[in-house]
């Protein structure tokens, strides 16, 4: 029991500082300035809908993506590495990847007149929470769980991200109030030294892999 906790723990962590949901309150709180608390509020809902039904789609269907293209989990694993190793570096610097989002899509979103549902979906849920990074990183971990139950807790801990998401994006101003500019720019580096370190890591694995090492 207490192994399946200590896996729980570090797959649901992973996928918190990949996904960051701290970091999403500037960006949540600027595209939804003009709305109410309840349309907030919806929005928080279908969004951590939204991360829930991507991630476990991706989590569900991964081997059969690499099936497909022929593409085998230790080359994922490098090509994932590398790819969390450029978000890391980008958030140790206290700013979101441009992996998930650029400046200029933030900006797009901010300016033009959206529907709650489109800021849920487009660009809060997706890319900016389940991006590149969350996607790979669930397709791996299903992809390297050799039983049931460790299938089960990846499954389990995206239900504990959406609930995060939901939770944090709900309290949004609150969270920004607590912790601040700064406060959130320290969050999102500490969550960039842990996805630093699974990058590297996620590298390692997939060379050993690929050569047998």
């Amino acid at each position: 029991m207490i192994e399946i906790l200590k896996h729980l723990l570090i797959v649901y962590g992973g996928l918190f500082a990949i996904t960051n949901p701290v970091g999403t309150v500037p960006v949540f709180l600027s595209v939804t300035h003009d709305l109410s608390w309840r349309e907030r509020r919806e929005i928080a809902v279908k969004t951590a809908i939204t991360v829930v039904l991507t991630l476990t789609t991706f989590a569900l269907i991964g081997q059969w993506i690499f099936e497909f293209f022929g593409s085998s989990v230790d080359a994922f694993a490098i090509a994932g590495g590398i790819l969390l190793f450029r978000m890391a570096m980008e958030m140790l610097s206290g700013k979101l990847s441009s992996v998930k989002i650029s400046r200029e899509e933030t900006e797009e979103f901010d300016e033009e007149a959206v529907t709650p549902e489109e800021v849920a979906v487009i660009p809060l849920a997706i890319p900016l929470i389940s991006g590149p990074g969350a996607i790979t990183t669930v397709m791996l971990y299903m992809a390297k769980s050799a039983t049931l139950v460790e299938k089960a807790i990846v499954l389990v801990s995206i239900l504990m991200v959406g609930a995060t998401v939901w939770l944090t994006l709900c309290s949004a101003e609150k969270v920004k109030a607590r912790l601040g500019r700064v406060g959130i720019k320290v969050m999102t580096r500490m969550m960039g030294l842990i996805l630093t370190s699974m990058a590297v890591q996620m590298m390692i694995n997939g060379i050993k892999g690929a050569f047998g090492l």
